[in-house]
């Protein structure tokens, strides 16, 4: 152990550290929750025999004990839960108490020794951890020291709204007659469960998610097979989840698509079936879909942007793996996404979104786009300056767009496994 006198300054700074470190545990422990808790500094580690001050020499031994004793009187006296613990030390023959360690009892004794010393400022609202404990507690939430760091993180409106979710789920052990935006709790929309259900979860124990009946799958679609259209029947429809309505026809080619005009309007295209993908859903929705997975080929074209080239990559992640219920694992080609259909139809790139608020950029990598994919994604979502950012899918040909899926089809798919880019 290096010898060596803390100074005031420096006691109070390692007191701030660890306050920052187990503030939680703290207050924890103060509610019944695991060991006590202290905070304390030892004030001159190494230094226990006149030798050793000998050697750090009088002059500097004086000065310090000085220090000590002014701080004692000036600021640890006035806080309750504060001391220094002196212990013997032999110097030229004679024995006296010297500071050894510095003591904070409890969290807000450190607290209010750091603030009256004009310490380092503090980024741990002990009040309000306190109060939110507390809060937490009464409503029958899980108190750790994690908890309590996962629900301190939260601003004051949503730090209030898991105390309540938690108080109001103890009394609900059942939630099986609710889809997840149902949950009748007070004060809760569906989009905070959403955003915050993993700290609920730590809080309350319960997955709310898992919990909660599913909500069906329900997709719109459009059928452009000639043939069919040709009947002059229904020509757009839905399909959901468990319902006995069956489909017109069978698809060999199911075409996911992004945006509504693209699907209504889809020239006629034999076999196929074109599908409204629900954003950046898709992924979990479709890919668990029977007669989607059982089509011969399944087929994206999304907008030339960020979103795009992320749905793409989570779709063709969720469609390579077999489903539990035995779909088979598919490969899904793009159409008018390679860097090519950019080049094609940039003098329609914009850097603006529908509601006019500038586009960013977008540092998320993607392991499953082909080389020309993630070329055009590099291109838009770079986080430098880009000339745009976004090609709708609304601007680009439909019928250059029937025209790509059929030849995509009647040719041997090439997909993203033969020409990987992983990462970006």
């Amino acid at each position: 152990m290096t010898s060596r006198l803390l100074m005031p300054n420096e006691a109070v700074a390692v007191i701030q550290r660890r306050i920052e470190q187990r503030w939680a545990e703290a207050v924890c422990a103060e509610r019944g929750i695991g060991a006590h808790v202290s905070f304390q500094v030892q004030l001159r580690p190494g230094i226990y025999t006149g030798k050793a001050v000998e050697q750090l020499g009088f002059g500097r031994w004086h000065e310090w004990r000085t220090a000590w004793r002014t701080f004692d009187q000036q600021i640890v006296a006035g806080v309750p839960g504060a001391s220094i613990i002196g212990k013997p030390v032999p110097v030229r023959g004679l024995t006296d108490e010297v500071p050894a360690t510095l003591v904070a009892e409890t969290l807000g004794a450190a607290v209010e020794l750091v603030s009256r010393a004009e310490g380092p400022t503090s980024t741990v609202d002990a009040v309000r951890a306190h109060s939110l404990s507390a809060s937490l507690h009464d409503a029958g939430g899980i108190l750790t020291a994690a908890t309590l760091k996962a629900a301190c993180r939260l601003g004051d409106s949503d730090a209030a709204a898991l105390v309540a979710a938690v108080s109001w789920l103890a009394g609900h052990p059942d939630l099986s007659g609710w889809t997840a935006r149902q949950l009748p709790i007070p004060g809760i929309h569906s989009k905070w469960l959403e955003t915050h259900s993993s700290v609920l979860q730590m809080v309350s124990g319960r997955d709310v998610r898992a919990e909660v009946r599913p909500r069906l799958a329900v997709v719109h679609l459009t059928y452009v097979d000639p043939e069919y259209l040709a009947t002059d029947r229904r020509r757009h429809d839905a399909w959901t989840t468990g319902d006995v309505h069956a489909l017109a026809y069978t698809p060999r080619i199911v075409l996911i698509v992004e945006n509504r005009d693209s699907r209504l309007w889809f020239p006629p295209v034999p076999g196929t079936i074109v599908v409204e993908g629900n954003g950046k859903a898709a992924a979990g929705l479709l890919s668990e879909i029977p007669w989607i997975r059982d089509a011969e080929h399944v087929v994206y074209w999304g907008d030339i942007d960020a979103d795009g080239y992320g749905i793409l990559d989570r779709l063709r992640a969720a469609m390579a793996t077999p489903t539990a219920h035995g779909g088979p694992a598919k490969i899904v080609p793009s159409i008018l996404m390679d860097i090519t259909d950019l080049q094609r139809y940039a003098q329609h790139g914009v850097n603006y979104d529908k509601s006019g608020r500038s586009i960013k950029p977008c540092a998320t990598k993607f392991a499953h786009l082909t080389r020309s994919e993630a070329s055009a994604y590099d291109f838009v979502a770079t986080a430098g300056a880009a000339p745009f950012r976004r090609i709708e899918q609304e601007v680009m040909s439909l019928p250059e767009a029937a025209a790509r899926l059929d030849d995509i089809t009647h040719n041997t798919i090439a997909g993203p496994a033969n020409s990987p880019r992983t990462g970006r």
